[in-house]
C-alpha cells in the first residue's frame, strides 16, 4: 500500500473529509446548509463554456483549498459562522472530489487532472 501513491491519496483526502464533517458538527453548524451547498463549488466548472483554458483556471480557483480555508479563517476572525461553515463544507467538497479521483485541471482538456486521467 505505501509504494500506491495513488491510494495513498485518496486516503488521505478521506481523512481531511471526516476531519472537515466533525469540525462541522462540532460547531453545530446546519446539516441543511451543508446539504444545499456541498456540491455548490462545482459551478466553477460553468467556465469551461468558454474554453478549455478559461475552464481550467476557474475550476482551479474553486478547488483550491487556500481559497475556502481563507473564507473560514476571516469568518472566524470577524465571528462570522456562516463563513466558517462555507469554508468548511467548501473545503470538504475539494477532499471529497479529490478522493474521488478529481483533481485540479490542466488547461487541455477536463478529464485531464492533477490525481489521473478521467475515461
Amino acid at each position: 500500500m505505501l509504494i500506491r501513491p495513488a491510494l495513498l491519496l485518496r486516503i488521505e483526502e478521506a481523512a481531511l473529509l471526516a476531519a472537515a464533517i466533525a469540525v462541522y458538527a462540532h460547531f453545530h453548524f446546519s446539516w441543511v446548509l451543508f446539504g444545499a451547498l456541498f456540491l455548490a463549488p462545482d459551478l466553477f466548472m460553468l467556465g469551461y463554456l468558454g474554453n478549455p483554458r478559461m475552464g481550467a483556471a476557474i475550476y482551479n480557483l474553486g478547488h483550491f483549498l487556500p481559497v475556502p480555508m481563507s473564507v473560514f479563517a476571516a469568518g472566524y476572525f470577524a465571528h462570522r459562522p456562516l463563513a466558517k461553515a462555507i469554508g468548511i463544507l467548501w473545503a470538504a467538497h475539494i477532499a471529497f472530489d479529490r478522493m474521488l479521483g478529481y483533481g485540479l485541471k490542466y488547461p487541455a482538456r477536463f478529464n485531464d487532472t492533477h490525481l489521473q486521467h478521467i475515461a
